[in-house]
């Protein structure tokens, strides 16, 4: 396996993983759980300042934070690492539905140590005192949401840019985070991009509301235990015409898994 941190097809946590601040959590779930996200935060936000935040660094950072959040109680199940190595050599759009913070924190751990990836985010994020820092270290594709025409023309042209370079490319095609997946919310800007940069798609499909939206701030929510982290990486898929077919298959993927994964 190519990723240094996950050398193996699956990874699921061990049943019997010691939970270092478990009571902590119990006496405090929220409070404690966020305080201590604030503090990877403002690390890592030092760090980017100081124009050190580069791939490894992300990658790192990323993988401390999944280390944090199993022992918060965190339960993941990770398949398909086979079908990201399958494209160890190659620029493509990851195309995933998107609940919340986790999926964000986590996919650099996940994908970074293989290839060089950025993620398409609101322009907002960017320019936010704590995370701004962190997001513009990496390089994102920054979309206002407010225009659906221009973000498809700014989609398109860098991010055939960055692929045309080399860096892979993560979408979020719902308009906001959300534990419901809504197939009529999610559109095909992912496929249009990989279409028009001439690159194959890799759908993902996740369940990661383990760590709930907060209430005032979505990024500070709560750490809900009975939960379990399902992340899915699909088999990488040529685009073919216009790309209906392909949009498809994806949205029938997560929605399939989705189904699987809240029925147990």
């Amino acid at each position: 396996m190519l990723n240094p941190y996950f050398q193996v097809n699956e990874y699921h946590t061990p049943a019997n993983k010691k939970r270092i601040i478990w009571d902590r959590l119990s006496l405090g779930t929220s409070f404690y759980f966020n305080l201590r996200f604030l503090r990877f935060v403002l690390s890592n936000r030092k760090i980017a300042l100081k124009g050190n935040y580069d791939t490894a660094r992300w990658a790192l950072s990323s993988v401390e934070i999944f280390n944090f959040l199993e022992d918060c109680g965190a339960h993941f199940h990770i398949e398909g690492f086979e079908h990201l190595d399958a494209v160890k050599d190659e620029p493509v759009v990851f195309i995933s539905n998107h609940m919340g913070t986790l999926e964000t924190m986590v996919f650099p751990g996940l994908i970074a140590p293989v290839k060089e990836v950025t993620f398409v985010v609101k322009d907002s994020l960017t320019g936010n005192p704590l995370f701004g820092p962190i997001m513009r270290a990496r390089n994102p594709i920054t979309v206002g949401r407010n225009d659906s025409r221009n973000d498809l023309i700014k989609v398109i042209n860098e991010g055939k840019q960055k692929l045309s370079e080399g860096t892979s490319v993560i979408i979020f095609p719902q308009s906001t985070r959300t534990t419901a997946f809504d197939p009529e919310k999610f559109n095909s800007l992912g496929i249009k991009l990989a279409q028009k940069a001439k690159v194959r798609v890799v759908p993902m499909a996740i369940k990661t509301d383990f760590w709930a939206n907060g209430r005032l701030v979505k990024d500070l929510g709560r750490a809900q235990r009975n939960e379990p982290v399902h992340i899915k990486f699909g088999a990488p898929m040529e685009i073919n015409g216009t790309g209906k077919a392909e949009h498809q298959t994806i949205v029938e993927f997560i929605g399939e898994h989705l189904k699987q994964w809240n029925s147990r």
